[in-house]
């Protein structure tokens, strides 16, 4: 199955239709007033509907195991043809699109299992997915340029050449995916007055500055303490998402002291200087922190 651990749970939801087609008004007839011989169809294709979309992934290779967490099934008939809209909802870290045709299928097959012995002409007809949310096209943010962010390693170790930086090159990559330029990528060592300095820079050019180590507990780790006085505004809400991130995939995360907040209209952000800490900080967080750009120009979360 395709690796989903590094992405982030978010509400997932899908609709899918099917369609079963009869061939006499009198198949209608017996469905509707409860005279098939089976049972009542309408509520025995559901229950099997919603047997089969929690069981998704015991009958497609591909699919994860994933908690359903809502599920509704309604019918509209018309003339001959009974439409079967499937609804799926998760909290989750993949679509549920799946899930939703699967049931809506399995509706239909008992549905045509059920009126086999009254009618010999009936046919299951489109299955498709009418819409689904939740995932990346649901968040997705557009500007009319492109972002620009400045990129610093703060290492001794890194800048006295003793070690080789991986984690300002992941950060620059990440940074890429998302659709945002670095324009400037350094390696500086652990100082206050230099790291100061550089967020005072780039701010005025860029729309992102991202530190990169020195958010440890060590005498040298000062990257909180030179960035904490220029802020004008902490953003809590993503240090916490980056720390709950990591914390999920290694127990020491909370000892990170992540920053994020703005100078001006510029973001900037401290992230672990550790390989991991830096990829896991990029997945928690982007591209949706991205929307901060909207709102720092007053559009509300509506707004793409």
């Amino acid at each position: 199955m395709v690796d989903i651990t590094h992405k982030i749970s978010t509400l997932r939801t899908a609709t899918a239709k099917a369609t079963v087609i009869v061939s006499l008004q009198a198949t209608i007839d017996a469905v509707v007033n409860n005279l098939v011989p089976k049972g009542n169809v309408l509520e025995m294709a559901k229950t099997a509907g919603l047997f089969a979309v929690k069981n998704t992934h015991l009958s497609i290779p591909d699919c994860h195991p994933i908690p359903i967490e809502f599920t509704s099934v309604e019918y509209e008939i018309n003339e001959l043809s009974i439409d079967i809209i499937f609804k799926v909802k998760t909290v989750y870290k993949t679509g549920v699109e799946v899930e939703a045709m699967h049931g809506a299928s399995i509706v239909a097959l008992t549905m045509y299992d059920m009126l086999k012995p009254i009618d010999k002409n009936i046919e299951i007809s489109t299955i498709k997915l009418i819409s689904k949310e939740g995932g990346k096209s649901s968040f997705k943010n557009r500007f009319p340029s492109a972002i620009t962010a400045a990129v610093f390693v703060c290492s001794d170790s890194i800048f006295a050449g003793d070690k080789q930086d991986r984690s300002g090159k992941i950060i620059v990559e990440k940074l890429e995916i998302s659709g945002v330029e670095t324009t400037h990528y350094e390696i500086i060592p652990d100082e206050i007055d230099v790291i100061q300095e550089r967020t005072k820079a780039f701010a005025k050019e860029n729309q992102l500055i991202i530190f990169t180590g020195g958010t440890g507990l060590s005498p040298r780790d000062v990257t909180p303490q030179a960035l904490e006085p220029l802020l004008e505004t902490r953003i809590p809400g993503i240090e916490e998402a980056i720390r709950s991130y990591g914390q999920e995939r290694m127990p020491y995360s909370m000892l990170s002291r992540t920053v994020a907040g703005t100078l001006g209209n510029t973001l900037v952000l401290a992230l672990p200087g550790s390989t991991n800490g830096a990829k896991e900080s990029m997945d928690a967080i982007f591209p949706h922190v991205l929307h901060v750009f909207h709102i720092l120009k007053g559009k509300n979360h509506d707004t793409n």
